[in-house]
């Protein structure tokens, strides 16, 4: 389940307190501050916003409560219109909402929430010039006019990347998953490293089992190069039958094998084998005081059992900033809010912020200064992608502790 989190979304964005007044501002002043407009600011008529949930199925808790986000974050009467459509969590559900939501006039999608229904959404949407802000979280979908507002492995690895080279670190590795998942990560740390000018990773996928990571994190290290010689000198040694060759076998036996290839590895198993792997690193002579390693912002929750890694990294938001969501939503539904349910009060924020400006367009949704959520920077790019400030975390014994926190503006988001 938490490694095919992604295909969906992994909804840990902490948004502006929705119990505030908000502010904004011209493009050239700084990023957007989601919350709401400023006092006075008009909303015109034609600015209703239809948002595509699954509001029935199996998906429909999910659904609900992300509907009830956006309703948070557009209350009457100085918000756009807020038009919910039932997707039932299907493509074909999702294109008819969109194709309802068209012909009734909305100037702006927000949702659907898979990767499938976005993909059958986005030409009904492009065709007829409305702006789609997309819960997914698949970078396929974008495109410009739709953008996908979840926090993709590209963000996570790229602002990973930024940190590690700040100390010092740029030649990487990779020991994933042979899942979509795993791929995901290894295609964008091959992208990121090719982005920075760093060598091309060296990236191993193994299959489920002790026996298949054992044999992929043994040829990943290198071990067989950088131990066998010396082993073969430690042979040597002992064949000589003499007190000299064990004297001189003991004393290789202590001597300390080359690192390996790199310094920085990504890593993005979860649960038991993450734990496998964390015993195999020292086993194949990989020191982690001088390999660093990066994983999934899935880390973050105790129950991918990251527990097994301190000391490792991972890039999310900073869960601290959510508290005035949580206030909020507490205090109108009873309930904490859900992740997926912040991402769908950040995109009703945005199509807020930009109604008191004009239309909706491309144009008016990929300022060059973006907005910024408590959490941290968002920025939407005219070619539908989408680039966020993470916060960076290092995994300890006691709970994860912030070591770089979420940049405020575009200037060292490295995502």
């Amino acid at each position: 389940m938490l490694r095919r989190a992604f295909l969906v979304l992994f909804g840990t964005l902490a948004l502006a307190a929705c119990t505030s007044g908000g502010r904004y501002g011209p493009a050239g002043a700084g990023p957007m501050v989601l919350g709401g407009p400023a006092a006075g600011a008009a909303i015109r008529s034609d600015h209703r916003v239809a948002i595509l949930l699954p509001l029935s199925g199996p998906r429909a808790d999910i659904g609900q409560a992300m509907l009830q986000a956006a309703q948070l974050a557009l209350p009457a009467p100085d918000s756009p219109p807020l038009s919910p459509k039932d997707t039932r969590g299907t493509p074909d559900g999702a294109a008819a909402a969109a194709q309802q939501a068209v012909a009734e006039g909305v100037g702006m999608i927000i949702g659907p929430l898979t990767s499938a229904e976005t993909a059958a959404v986005a030409p009904i949407a492009r065709s007829a010039g409305v702006p789609v802000l997309a819960f997914t979280n698949d970078p396929a979908q974008a495109q410009p006019g739709v953008w996908t507002l979840g926090i993709t492995p590209g963000q996570q690895v790229r602002r990973l990347l930024a940190a590690a080279q700040a100390q010092g670190k740029t030649q990487f590795a990779a020991l994933l998953p042979d899942t979509e998942f795993g791929h995901a990560m290894g295609d964008a740390l091959v992208r990121a490293t090719a982005a920075a000018g760093l060598p091309t990773p060296d990236i191993r996928t193994h299959a489920k089992g002790m026996a298949a990571i054992n044999a992929a994190t043994r040829d990943l290290s290198g071990y067989a190069n950088r131990r066998g010689p010396i082993e073969a000198k430690i042979k040597a040694a002992r064949a000589l039958g003499t007190s000299e060759g064990r004297r001189e076998a003991q004393e290789l036996a202590r001597s300390p094998i080359p690192p390996p290839s790199f310094n920085a590895l990504l890593l993005a198993d979860t649960g038991e084998e993450l734990a496998e792997i964390g015993a195999l690193l020292p086993y194949y002579d990989i020191d982690r005081g001088a390999v660093q390693v990066i994983g999934p912002a899935i880390w973050a929750s105790p129950a991918s059992g990251s527990g097994s890694m301190t000391g490792a990294w991972y890039a999310a938001p900073d869960p601290a900033a959510r508290a005035g969501l949580e206030q909020g939503y507490m205090a109108k539904y009873n309930t904490q809010p859900s992740p997926l349910a912040d991402l769908a009060f950040d995109a009703a924020s945005i199509a807020r912020v930009v109604a008191t400006q004009g239309p909706y367009s491309v144009g008016a949704l990929s300022q060059p200064a973006g907005f910024l959520g408590v959490d941290g920077w968002i920025g939407l790019l005219p070619d539908g992608q989408v680039r966020r400030g993470l916060a960076v975390f290092r995994i300890e014994r006691g709970g994860p502790t912030m070591i770089e926190p979420a940049p405020q503006n575009a200037g060292g988001t490295g995502s």
